[in-house]
């Protein structure tokens, strides 16, 4: 039973990812129009760049908070 809950989850999420690469795929190709400039490439790149440091940032302080006891509660037990 336990396996049939996991199949109705992550056999709807691997159809969203199928439909998500093709809607980028078909989007790609029928892209028309003037090619993106040199500072559009910089503000994408920094947009990841900025994005994954946060997204890494956040994640070292949720390991640091864990490993220091700051997420344990005042009694002394864990939640």
């Amino acid at each position: 039973m336990r396996s049939m809950r996991s199949l109705y989850v992550i056999v709807p999420l691997f159809g969203l990812l199928a439909v998500a690469f093709w809607f980028a795929g078909t989007a790609w190709v029928r892209f028309e129009g003037d090619p993106i400039p040199l500072y559009g490439w910089i503000a994408i790149a920094g947009g990841v760049f900025f994005s994954l440091l946060v997204g890494i940032g956040l994640m070292a302080l949720v390991f640091y908070s864990s490993r220091h006891g700051y997420d344990d509660s005042g009694d002394g037990r864990s939640r």
